[in-house]
């Protein structure tokens, strides 16, 4: 396993060179065998190499042998490689690797070789990307988005971008709920609060929208319109049924204002979905969070799609009749108990309105479509791909990632989330308090099915305890050092990295390479906060290094290789920020 002095390709990928030399010395070892997969890590001290394979122990079982003496038979049939100093065996059976001066370094060329591409992936095989679909956020318009809806915008926008770096096609979808009882609900709110502003209050329900943006829509009603959809309070009780019950007083209600509206009912409700949908998009789209298509509940009932999907259910065998309603099976589906598609009064319930959309989105061509949901949606899942399976549909196709709950922090005592008033935390005054890029960042610290507390008090501060503030200083740092060299940056893609041989710079250069095997696995978990935790990693060994080592030395070689590296960690810092909806500041 002699080194030898042949150049390494500046876009040298380690993992794949090695793979291929363990591939051909299992060839030879165990030609049975050739399909093993092979695993390379990092290990966790760099005494022990660059590289580390179990493979040994994965075969010990299969070829009844001790992993050490495969390792060793391993090792003597590797193929000679240049950019291979020395392969050892460690422990119960691991091969480590150590790679050349010139290999370790070669990332750097690839990164600026790249530039906002590098970690990029390609189409598999030659073959179109495939095409996938995230659909997250999906609020009611039924007031302003709060923190847990941040949390679900954040992680959604970031999952979608990381897949669509990784090299799928990607459609962002929002899935508007313009139809049905939440939006009757918004609706009589905002014309009972209409109905005060003229001196003709009905008792607000307490199950109604309490927030002030309601009373705020009543009176743009009242601006646009005066006096227009007053009906004397007298004739709105008249038509409530006598009953304790909120929820049927709420119904009734909805239907007192249908009936004494008429027509004008139409209006009332439209106002107030446009209002709200409107603010939401604005919402979203001030909090760097975009899509491509906002796919409207109500053209599922106008276009009979619902009504389709619920008879071709029947005609199948899985929906029964009782008490009036329609119940679809969805016990044979592993749910915990039949649900109700259409009830006994004709109408559709949510769940035969959510069937008919992910049939929909199958039809669209979708190879995988992606749901965002809140943790409150645990049980809905089953349900749902029991129907797809009853339909016909691959239930295989629909991945469902669920987004825990936030905390607010502030000076260590949790912060109240909502008021008796109806008011509660919104998106927009945490981003208000805290930036964006803090919301953005704070909000892929964790896992997305953990729970999350969020330190406003920490989100807010310049120090290194600040995870956002500390790999964007980093990014700073390093603008700031190419400013004051002032050279062009430009031919630092040729720069000769052979000056780099310090550990630290050497750890810079493999963190560097991790990130195109980053995007990939972190694209197949739909886990954008792998890359958070890389991105803190990264900043992490940049501050180490440049603590240590100055980069502006006198010598040309040294100076413009420390410049090259520095480059190329801005440019992984900027590709892997912007996938998180990020900035990246050049003075901090």
């Amino acid at each position: 396993m002699a080194a030898s002095s042949a150049p390494t390709p500046t876009a040298f990928d380690a993992r794949r060179h090695l793979t291929g030399l363990l591939r051909a010395a299992l060839t030879s070892v165990a030609p049975g065998q050739g399909l093993t997969e092979i695993i390379l890590e990092r290990p966790k001290q760099a005494s022990h190499g660059d590289f580390a394979s179990n493979l040994a122990l994965q075969l010990a079982r299969e070829l009844k042998t001790n992993p050490r003496q495969i390792a060793e038979r391993l090792v003597r049939e590797l193929p000679p490689s240049p950019h291979v100093t020395k392969a050892e065996i460690a422990g119960a059976g691991f091969i480590n690797f150590t790679l050349t001066p010139t290999a370790r370094s070669a990332v750097v060329g690839a990164v600026l070789a790249a530039g906002k591409n590098f970690g990029h992936g390609p189409a598999k095989n030659g073959r179109a990307a495939r095409r996938l679909q995230v659909e997250f956020v999906s609020a009611n318009p039924t007031g302003p988005l709060h923190v847990g809806h941040g949390r679900g915008a954040a992680y959604g926008a970031s999952l979608a971008s990381l897949l669509a770096f990784a090299g799928f096609e990607v459609t962002r979808e929002y899935y508007v709920n313009d139809a049905g009882r939440q939006m009757d609900i918004l609706a009589v709110s905002a014309w009972l609060r209409y109905l005060e502003l003229f001196g003709e209050p009905v008792p607000f329900p307490p199950n109604a929208y309490q927030g002030g943006y309601v009373i705020e829509m009543a009176e743009q009603i009242k601006q646009a319109h005066g006096d227009r959809y007053v009906h004397p309070a007298e004739a709105v009780l008249a038509c409530l049924p006598e009953t304790e019950d909120d929820e049927v007083r709420l119904d009734g209600l909805i239907l007192a204002g249908k009936d004494l509206l008429g027509e004008d009912w139409a209006y009332v409700h439209s106002h107030v979905l446009n209002e709200q949908l409107t603010d939401c998009r604005a919402d979203l789209e001030e909090f760097g969070v975009h899509f491509d298509v906002w796919f409207s509940e109500r053209s599922l009932y106008d276009t009979g799609m619902v009504a389709r999907a619920v008879a071709a259910l029947e005609k199948s065998g899985h929906i029964y009749t009782q008490d009036g309603a329609k119940w679809f099976q969805s016990t044979a589906f592993g749910d915990e108990k039949d649900r109700v598609v259409q009830r006994d009064n004709g109408i559709y319930t949510y769940f035969a309105s959510d069937i008919a959309y992910h049939l929909n989105k199958f039809e669209r061509g979708f190879d995988k479509v992606i749901d965002v949901w809140g943790a409150d949606h645990h049980g809905y899942i089953p349900r749902v791909k029991g129907a797809l399976a009853a339909s016909g549909a691959d239930a295989g196709r629909l991945d469902v990632t669920l987004v825990q709950f936030v905390s607010l922090f502030r000076d260590g005592h949790k912060v109240s989330m909502s008021t008796r008033s109806g008011e509660y935390v919104t998106l927009r005054q945490l981003r208000a308090e805290v930036g964006n890029d803090a919301c953005r960042f704070f909000y892929m610290l964790r896992k997305c099915d953990q729970a999350l507390d969020f330190d406003l008090d920490l989100a807010k501060s310049q120090s290194n305890d600040n995870p956002v503030y500390y790999v964007q200083y980093a990014h700073a740092r390093i603008c700031s050092v190419l400013a004051q060299w002032d050279g062009d940056q430009a031919r630092l893609a040729a720069a000769d990295l052979a000056p780099l041989r310090h550990e630290r710079e050497y750890a810079l250069c493999a963190r560097l390479a991790e990130f195109p095997e980053l995007i990939q696995q972190a694209a197949r978990d739909y886990a954008p906060h792998a890359l958070a935790f890389y991105l803190k990693d990264l900043a992490g060994d940049f501050h180490s290094w440049y603590n240590a080592e100055r980069v502006l030395v006198d010598d040309r070689a040294t100076r413009e290789a420390r410049l090259a590296l520095a480059l190329a960690t801005r440019q992984v810092l900027q590709n892997g920020l912007s996938l998180l909806g990020v900035s990246q500041p050049v003075s901090m």
